[in-house]
């Protein structure tokens, strides 16, 4: 797996008790070499769907993913209809790895997308110790329900769950992302000097509206 380097934001001042300011709407110009890069390799997570594509690569480890969640969710309410977004877990240790593996069991057992802000903030509001799979499969069985024996099976023995993380660590890697929270928009292009995360929600609306008048 890779080796984690913090993502720096230039000015950042965040907390968890910010709310979330409304996206750009994309009219804003952003330049690329600057707010946002080309990838490295350009890939889709998904090559099958044809829809425009948004990926936040994030750690439940990463102090910065838990207060953009936020922001995310925001992002989310304003994007074109038709847009997907997706979220992919990043593995860049071994301290990394529980949560990747806990989020496809998770997603497994259909409570990924229910618990995802819930997660973060018992980790980083709460300060729970939720480290390790057994900690993990705990705070998911205690609040929602699953089987702590079967989610650690699936986290730890699942081969396509294994598949899927080392598959994600590909993407990662041809995405040039060396840290967390990035948006890649359709494979081609990911978040890169970012001043905070309005900034970063505004330059993915951009770039998607790029994408959908054909790179205009």
């Amino acid at each position: 797996m890779f080796k984690r380097l913090s993502l720096l934001f230039v000015g950042l001042a965040l907390t968890a008790a910010c709310s979330a300011r409304p996206a750009d709407d994309g009219t804003a110009t952003y330049t690329e070499g600057q707010q946002y890069v080309a990838t490295t390799t350009p890939q889709r997570f998904d090559p099958k769907d044809g829809k425009v594509e948004v990926v936040e690569v994030f750690s439940y480890g990463c102090i910065h993913c838990a207060h953009y969640e936020s922001y995310a969710e925001a992002l989310q309410k304003q994007l074109p209809k038709g847009v997907t977004f997706r979220v992919v877990p990043a593995a860049f240790n071994d301290a990394w790895l529980p949560y990747a593996q806990a989020y496809y069991a998770a997603q497994k057992l259909g409570v990924a997308q229910k618990a995802h802000a819930a997660l973060f903030k018992a980790i980083h509001t709460d300060h729970y110790p939720i480290h390790t799979i057994d900690e993990l499969a705990d705070w998911y069985a205690t609040n929602y329900g699953v089987d702590k024996a079967k989610f650690v099976a699936l986290a730890t023995k699942d081969d396509g769950i294994r598949q899927r993380i080392l598959a994600d660590g590909k993407l990662i890697q041809g995405w040039g992302i060396d840290g967390t929270p990035t948006l890649v928009v359709n494979g081609k292009y990911r978040s890169a000097q970012i001043k905070d995360f309005d900034e970063l929600n505004g330059v993915t609306i951009y770039l998607v509206n790029k994408e959908l008048t054909g790179g205009k």
